[in-house]
C-alpha cells in the first residue's frame, strides 16, 4: 500500500512539473523563424498579418522583453486613437495602427529583462540589449544598447575581430565542430577562439 500511495505521489509530481513547464520560444511562436538553441521568453505583440520576427541561433531572451511589429500609434495624424480598430464607420481607413516592417534578430543575441524591440528593426549578430532599452532603430553587429531611446555605448570587439566573427559564423557550425571549440569560446580570447576555428577551416 505504501508503495502504491509511494508511486501515486510520484505521478501527482510528474503530472503537475509538466503542467508547469513554459513552453519554449518555438513552441509558443511556430509561425515565426527562430533558429537553434534560442530561449527565452519574449512577448511578440502581433495586430494584424504580414509582418514577421526572424531570430537566429543560439540568442538568449530575458524575462519581460517585447518584440512588437506593428500596433504604432499614428502621432502624424490629428488623433492617436484607432478608430479604424474599434469603430466599424472608420474600418475602411488604413494606416492605423502603423506597421513599420519585420524584425530581424541575429545570432548569438542577447536582450536583456524587459527590453522593447520596436517594428522594423534589424538587430546584427552578436549584439547585446541591455535591459528596459528600447530599440526602435537598427543595431549594429556586435554592438551594445541601451537606455530609452537606445543608444550603441560600445562595441563589444574591435573592428577586425568583429569582421573575421561575421566572416566565420560560428552558429552555422554543427554540434561536433562547436564542441570541439567550446573551452576557446567561452573564454575571454577572442583572438585565440578566431585562430584555431580559422587554421581549422583551413585544413
Amino acid at each position: 500500500m505504501n508503495l502504491r500511495r509511494c508511486a501515486a505521489a510520484v505521478k501527482r509530481w510528474l503530472k503537475l512539473q509538466v503542467e508547469k513547464r513554459q513552453p519554449t520560444i518555438q513552441e509558443k511562436y511556430p509561425q515565426f523563424q527562430i533558429g537553434r538553441g534560442t530561449y527565452g521568453t519574449p512577448r511578440i505583440r502581433s495586430w494584424q498579418e504580414g509582418p514577421t520576427v526572424r531570430i537566429g541561433a543560439f540568442c538568449s531572451i530575458a524575462k519581460g522583453s517585447q518584440i512588437f511589429i506593428g500596433g504604432e500609434h499614428r502621432v502624424d495624424w490629428v488623433t492617436t486613437y484607432p478608430f479604424s480598430v474599434f469603430w466599424p464607420e472608420a474600418r475602411h481607413i488604413t494606416g492605423h495602427p502603423r506597421i513599420r516592417g519585420d524584425v530581424n534578430i541575429g545570432n548569438d543575441v542577447w536582450i536583456g529583462s524587459d527590453a522593447m524591440i520596436m517594428s522594423g528593426v534589424t538587430i546584427g549578430d552578436g549584439a547585446v540589449i541591455g535591459a528596459a532599452a528600447v530599440v526602435a532603430r537598427d543595431v549594429p553587429p556586435y554592438a551594445i544598447v541601451v537606455g530609452n531611446p537606445g543608444v550603441v555605448v560600445r562595441k563589444r570587439f574591435s573592428d577586425d575581430i568583429i569582421a573575421r566573427l561575421l566572416d566565420l559564423k560560428w552558429w552555422d557550425w554543427d554540434d561536433e565542430r562547436i564542441k570541439r571549440h567550446l573551452p576557446l569560446m567561452l573564454a575571454n580570447d577572442p583572438e585565440g577562439f578566431l585562430a584555431a576555428a580559422e587554421a581549422e577551416s583551413l585544413s
